[in-house]
């Protein structure tokens, strides 16, 4: 399916792009979100008269996520949970579990922002962990999970 993307997607294209891409992608995620629009002649012409102001927009964001990302740059979270005589958790720290704590420090974060590729913490220790605020936008945080 043809789309037109209404804004920057990762490993996809930029604002403007008109893609190839399969059809339930298309269907149940970038459609829906507001991310993409088939690209049929009328989508094309309404496109190019919002340009400037989808333009507009996507810099707010950029701009909103770079003050995020520099307030949250170097900063450092602590979670504390139930753990084992040998430093294991009993049970696991979790995106959600950091994104709590970094909004109990007054910081805006949402899980799905928090990137764990190694999966959920499962020690004792501090962990560097990326926040991805946009899609060109990260800030580098340390979790320090303790025991209780």
């Amino acid at each position: 399916m043809q789309i037109i993307l209404m804004d920057k997607v990762v490993n996809l294209g930029s604002l403007g792009d008109v893609v190839k891409v399969k059809d339930g992608y298309a269907r149940n995620f970038l459609i829906p979100t507001g991310r993409a629009r088939r690209a049929t002649q009328a989508n094309m012409e309404a496109f190019a008269a919002q340009k400037a102001e989808l333009e507009r927009i996507a810099a707010e964001k950029m701009a909103d996520a770079q003050s995020r990302a520099e307030k949250l740059e170097g900063s450092s979270v602590k979670v504390s949970h139930k753990a084992g005589v040998d430093g294991r958790l009993f049970g696991s720290i979790t995106n959600a579990d950091i994104a709590d704590a970094l909004k109990a420090q007054g910081h805006e974060v949402v899980k799905a922002e928090i990137r764990l590729p190694e999966g959920p913490l499962k020690a004792i220790g501090e962990y560097p962990v990326v926040v991805a605020l946009y899609s060109d936008v990260h800030a580098n945080i340390t979790v320090v999970v303790t025991g209780e």
